[in-house]
C-alpha cells in the first residue's frame, strides 16, 4: 500500500484551487483541513471539494490535525510567517506560493526554519512541471541550439508576482545555473498594487548567469507571456506555456513542439509525493530555486 499524506491548506482564494487540482489527482494525498480568516472563501472551498475541517485559524488548524503536508495559498506577505509557524509543527512537507518571500531575510528565515524541524520545504512554481518548459530544458541541455547565449522575455503585475516565473523560467530551461551579477531600474510613478504589495509601473533587467548566458527582462514594456526565447550559438527556442518553437541551424526552419504531458499541477503533486516516500532524490520546486528567483528580484532594486 502507497504512503498517504494529510493534507491542510491555508489561505482558500484562486491560488488554491491549483493546489487542490494537484492533491486530487495523486491518490497518496487526502486534504483534510482548510483554513481561512474569510467565512465565505473558507466554506465555498470546502463545501467545493468536501474538506471536513474547516478553520478562521490557521494555527489552531496546525495544532490540531497532525498534517503531513501543508499548502500555504496566502497572499505573498504572509508567506514566511506562515511557513515558519508551520514549520514549528513538523510536518512532513511544506508546499508555499511563489514568490518565496518579499525579500531575502524572509526566505532565509523560511528556509532556517525548515532546515532545524527537518521540513522538505517547496515553493510553487508550478510552471516548473510544464512539458512545454521541460521540452525546451531537455532541448537545451542535448544541445539543440548549442550552448545558450541570451534569453529575453517580459511579464507583467510587478517583478515579485508575475515576474518571479520569468527568472524562474530562466534558470529552469538553463539547467539552473546561478545568477552573478544584475543590472536593472525599475519606474514607479503611480501607485499601483498587486495583493497589498505596491509594484513598479515599469521595469528591466539584465542577469549575468554562471553559464555565461545573458538574461533580459522587460516589465511592461513588452506583451508579456509566460515564457521567453532562448538564442543559442546554433539556433533559437521561442517558448511559451502551450508550445516550443525549435530553429535549429542545421535545418533552417522552423519546428513546431507542442506541450505534451500531465498538467502543471498534477505533476508538481506527484512528484512532491516521490519525493516524501524517498524514490525522487531531489524536487525541481525545492525551495533553493524559489529564493534565487527573489534573490534576482531584490538586486534589481539594489541596482536601481
Amino acid at each position: 500500500m502507497s504512503n498517504q499524506y494529510r493534507v491542510g491548506v491555508i489561505g482558500c482564494g484562486s491560488i488554491s484551487n491549483l493546489h487542490m487540482t494537484g492533491y486530487n489527482g495523486d491518490e497518496r494525498f487526502q486534504v483534510v483541513a482548510a483554513s481561512d480568516p474569510v467565512d465565505e472563501a473558507l466554506n465555498s472551498f470546502c463545501g467545493r471539494y468536501d474538506i471536513a475541517g474547516r478553520y478562521a485559524d490557521a494555527r489552531k488548524m496546525l495544532d490540531e490535525e497532525a498534517l503531513d503536508v501543508i499548502s500555504i495559498c496566502t497572499w505573498h506577505k504572509l508567506h514566511a510567517p506562515m511557513t515558519i509557524a508551520a514549520c514549528a509543527r513538523k510536518p512532513k512537507a511544506i508546499l508555499c506560493e511563489k514568490p518565496m518571500g518579499t525579500n531575502m531575510g524572509e526566505c532565509d528565515e523560511m528556509m532556517i526554519a525548515a532546515e532545524r524541524n527537518e521540513v522538505k520545504l517547496a515553493i510553487a512554481h508550478q510552471r516548473r512541471f510544464n512539458p512545454a518548459w521541460t521540452d525546451a530544458r531537455n532541448l537545451l541541455a542535448a544541445g539543440a541550439v548549442g550552448a545558450p547565449k541570451h534569453v529575453c522575455a517580459s511579464g507583467g503585475q510587478g517583478l515579485l508576482n508575475d515576474c518571479s516565473h520569468i527568472f524562474d523560467f530562466m534558470r529552469y530551461v538553463m539547467s539552473d545555473p546561478a545568477a552573478q551579477w544584475v543590472i536593472g531600474n525599475i519606474e514607479r510613478k503611480t501607485d499601483r498594487y498587486e495583493r497589498d504589495i505596491r509594484i513598479e509601473d515599469r521595469s528591466a533587467g539584465i542577469i549575468g548567469f554562471d553559464n555565461g548566458a545573458i538574461g533580459m527582462l522587460l516589465q511592461e514594456l513588452a506583451p508579456g507571456r509566460q515564457g521567453g526565447t532562448v538564442y543559442g550559438e546554433d539556433g533559437i527556442l521561442d517558448v511559451s506555456e502551450t508550445r516550443v518553437r525549435l530553429l535549429s541551424s542545421k535545418t533552417g526552419t522552423w519546428e513546431e513542439r507542442p506541450s505534451v504531458g500531465e498538467d502543471n499541477s498534477v505533476r508538481q503533486a506527484r512528484e512532491l509525493a516521490d519525493w516524501l516516500d524517498g524514490t525522487l532524490e531531489a524536487y525541481r520546486g525545492e525551495a533553493n530555486n524559489g529564493r534565487a528567483a527573489v534573490e534576482i528580484i531584490m538586486a534589481i532594486y539594489e541596482s536601481a
